[in-house]
């Protein structure tokens, strides 16, 4: 009974949404096919859009719906991420069932508006917390299963910690998914913060289906250059499957220079390999990377004097490039 009225729901959804041409609706579910993401049609549907900041700290007050609703409409988002803190104090160590909450209320609403979203499991030491993630994505898994806006980021940024390990949680942590939900797409953390997708495509995952990889980088960082774009080269060439779930116009602090020129060069390149990302960050901590002025309101409806030069700029890329 529960997978009719789920059939019912979404085929209403995607019906009404159809006139609209909502990403949803445009590209359904995701899954990978020689080596990218594709969408039902076998194309490269390369989304676009934002990364909810840490759910505790100063990015906490945005994770509001109107929020979702408000990126949707004015930065024409096609995927939000929603960066749910693990390790910090009042993450999903102390607090599970309030950040399992805040998670909720975000994805629900995205899937309501009919953009992909990206579940992240917020933490550098995920290693350390098998139990706990398990638990976390068999519900998230459970609730949300065979929903196509739904996507797995099952480990943000690995710090140094070795590909060995990396995989083998992961190879703990898929079957947990799998069991509820088959087929959504399930994104898998590189080591070094996201950045040796070479080391991980010398030695992929294997024996499951519909497996992301994760790369991250910071436009205006010095060490975050051609060395780096090599590495995804080098990945991409091997048939790894890669999305960014992050990266940002500053520099890896968060903080430091915004140089425009070497965030076109990094945004050339992203879009000459069609690949699909979330911009870093959602909130108004003074930083370079944060999108949004100190006090902006936490319900959306932001003026260009309530957006930073970060928040003007990715509004800008987003609106022409979403069109």
């Amino acid at each position: 009974m529960k997978n009719i009225f789920l059939t019912l729901v979404f085929s209403v959804i995607i019906n009404v949404t159809l006139f609209g041409q909502t990403p949803i609706a445009k590209n359904g579910a995701l899954h990978i096919e020689h080596g990218k993401i594709v969408n039902q049609h076998g194309a490269e549907p390369q989304l676009r859009g934002l990364s909810f900041s840490w759910s505790v700290w100063a990015g906490r007050k945005y994770y509001k719906p109107q929020v979702v609703d408000w990126l949707v409409k004015d930065f024409k988002v096609s995927i939000i991420r929603v960066a749910m803190a693990v390790q910090p104090a009042h993450g999903y160590l102390t607090q599970p069932d309030s950040q399992k909450n805040m998670v909720i209320g975000l994805v629900d609403e995205a899937i309501k508006d009919g953009i992909y979203v990206l579940i992240d499991w917020h933490d550098h030491n995920s290693n350390q917390h098998i139990p706990q993630a398990k638990t976390f994505f068999a519900e998230m898994s459970k609730k949300y299963a065979g929903v196509p806006n739904v996507i797995y980021e099952i480990w943000n940024e690995p710090a140094k910690i070795a590909w060995d390990t990396v995989k083998n949680y992961a190879q703990q942590v898929i079957p947990v998914i799998r069991k509820n939900d088959p087929d959504n797409l399930i994104v898998v953390g590189s080591p070094h913060w996201d950045q040796d997708v070479d080391v991980v495509a010398a030695d992929p995952l294997t024996g499951f289906n519909n497996i992301a990889y994760s790369f991250h980088f910071y436009a205006s960082d010095p060490n975050h250059q051609e060395k780096l774009r090599a590495k995804a080269d080098k990945a991409l060439k091997a048939g790894l499957p890669l999305i960014i779930t992050e990266w940002g116009v500053g520099e890896s602090t968060g903080n430091g220079r915004f140089d425009m020129e070497e965030n076109k060069v990094w945004l050339d390149w992203v879009e000459a390999n069609h690949l699909s990302w979330a911009n870093w960050n959602l909130t108004d901590k003074k930083e370079t990377t944060a999108f949004l002025m100190p006090g902006a309101p936490d319900t959306g409806g932001w003026t260009d004097e309530q957006l930073t030069p970060a928040g003007r700029y990715i509004r800008e890329v987003l609106r022409q490039l979403n069109k």
